[in-house]
């Protein structure tokens, strides 16, 4: 006898793993399981479209590059122009956002045609237009930025800079927000190497002398960020993390010899915070403040008129690098909103928050109607409560939350509102509710004669009286209603097969007048075949008897 065992059957050898995300899953529970379930794994996986592309792709082979490259033909007064559909006021903002984008992506063509062309001589060089924005929250910094990216087709990746963290320590690092750019641009990195990259609260980044110790999420992310606001690369695959390197292992292993690298070049790095304080480092160096008595005209100007005299002094006062602010040489300041303001954004900003109202109320069939009085009322609260626009949010939601309750089930086809509603709200909706009341009686006699002509109808055809009660006739209006029916209609849908389970009833019991209740509106089916059932069961008995006997 042969002492070499049988080769095991396919289906009992063990099934290794096929795919990176795989091999990764199998290798996160071991390792969580482990440890505890302390481990976390944070790379943003390779698009679906890029691995598909890959898997499709002849192995070995790198993908052909289609030589098409970012492309930007805009002028500062058309992206100004756009952003005045979206963000009200900020105009100086506006204008200097619009000219140092357009000179950000303007001088990357140059430097691409200069490396295109290949002649003698220097080669171009030019100072990135990295951007800081200085201004209270809720003024539209976000917001400009974000329609900026949309508008030119760029890639926009934004980030709290509190998440960051110095390498080496627990936090995100801040490569990662370049490895972003490349998943929102769906893999493509030539894309993602013109894309922003936008920080905000960058303020709490500052390191005052009264910080002692390691200062890991303050100077230390100031200095990793140095490199990307300037010129790196960063690595596509992230070191530190499994899931990426297991995506390289079998992307080298397949033959996929793509870029591994993502050049910071011409990646626009724009940066913005509310700098509480600053205005005071500002106005004690200029000696706004002036001491002993002074006339009631020589008043201290406003913050925001301060922030338009910073130097870069004031930023390493309040807690930068010098190196650091260095490389944010564009400043934006954003102006406090006012009333006035917020009225503005409401009646002629393309994102108005009305519009959304509008649009929730319109979804039960409501239309919204907004008066310029309540859109006044509002945005004084809305300043009132300091926070910007967000301000208008909270202040609409005080009016509004129990008309968003009550008005879908209320139907009433519209909702004015004006400056009574906003002011005494319980009195509007009280008014509301008697208003549905009454328009609910009136329907409902209406109704009531809609569902009796249906029945003498039915009667002239069929020759069966129906019976509708007054759970009935409610039930057939409010489904007419929901389902976007005229009453007539709906009462030819829900009773089409009556006529043939009737006539089973009839030839069983003789009847010919059926009465009809909310049940029956609810599942006629159901209804009607409770009928046949209880009938032939009645006519079974009766025929039965004689024959027992």
């Amino acid at each position: 006898m042969s002492d070499i065992p049988p080769e095991p059957n396919e289906a009992d050898k063990p099934k290794s793993p096929t795919s990176p995300e795989e091999v990764t899953r199998k290798l996160e529970e071991f390792i969580k399981n482990t440890l505890g379930g302390q481990v976390l794994f944070t790379r943003v996986e390779r698009p679906a479209e890029r691995r598909e592309e890959d898997e499709t792709s002849e192995g070995g082979e790198e993908p052909e590059d289609d030589g098409e490259a970012f492309e930007f033909d805009y002028k500062p007064a058309d992206i100004k122009a756009h952003l005045d559909r979206f963000v009200i006021r900020q105009d100086e903002a506006k204008k200097v956002l619009a000219t140092a984008v357009c000179d950000h992506y303007h001088h990357a063509r140059m430097l691409r045609e200069d490396r295109a062309a290949d002649s003698p001589g220097p080669r171009l060089e030019f100072s990135k237009q990295n951007v800081i924005i200085i201004g209270p929250t809720g003024v539209g910094k976000t917001y400009l930025v974000k329609h900026i990216a949309e508008l030119i087709g760029v890639p926009f990746v934004k980030a709290d800079a509190t998440k960051f963290s110095e390498t080496g320590y627990v936090g995100a690092d801040v490569d990662d927000l370049v490895r972003d750019l490349v998943a929102k641009a769906n893999g493509d990195v030539e894309l993602a190497e013109h894309g922003i990259i936008y920080l905000d609260e960058i303020d709490k980044l500052s390191s005052g002398p009264d910080k002692l110790g390691r200062d890991v999420s303050g100077r230390g992310v100031q200095t990793a960020l140095l490199k990307l606001m300037e010129e790196t690369e960063v690595p596509l695959y992230a070191p530190n993390d499994i899931r990426s390197q297991m995506q390289m292992m079998f992307d080298t292993r397949k033959g996929r010899t793509g870029r591994e690298v993502v050049n910071t070049r011409n990646i626009l790095f724009i940066v913005s915070g509310a700098f509480g304080g600053l205005d005071k480092i500002i106005e004690k160096r200029t000696n706004r403040k002036s001491i002993g008595f002074v006339s009631s005209e020589m008043k201290a100007p406003a913050s925001e008129h301060l922030f338009r005299e910073v130097l870069t002094k004031d930023f390493i006062d309040y807690g930068f690098e010098a190196e650091f602010i260095g490389r944010l040489p564009v400043r934006v300041v954003c102006d406090p909103l006012s009333a006035d303001d917020m009225f503005q954004i409401m009646k002629n900003s393309e994102g108005s928050l009305i519009r959304q109202y509008e649009r929730e109320f319109a979804a039960y069939g409501v239309r919204a109607q907004f008066e310029d009085d309540a859109l006044r009322v509002i945005a004084s609260r809305a300043a009132d409560e300091k926070t910007g626009a967000r301000g208008l949010v909270t202040a609409w939601e005080r009016v509004l939350r129990d008309f968003k309750f009550e008005m879908p089930s209320l139907g009433l086809p519209t909702l004015r509102i004006d400056g009574a509603l906003v002011n005494h709200p319980e009195t509007a909706l009280a008014a509301a509710r008697s208003e549905a009341a009454s328009l609910a009686v009136e329907l409902g006699a209406a109704h009531a004669e809609e569902i009796k002509a249906f029945g003498v109808r039915f009667e002239r055809e069929h020759g069966f009286i129906l019976d509708f009660d007054a759970s009935a006739i409610a039930a057939i209006a409010a489904r007419a209603q929901r389902e976007g029916m005229n009453v007539e209609a709906m009462c030819a849908k829900l009773f089409k097969d009556y006529p043939f389970g009737l006539k089973l009833v009839t030839r069983s019991t003789g009847e010919t007048r059926f009465a009809l209740d909310g049940e029956a509106v609810a599942d006629p089916d159901k209804f009607v075949s409770g009928l046949v059932v209880r009938a032939c069961r009645s006519g079974g008995d009766e025929a039965g008897t004689p024959s027992a006997e």
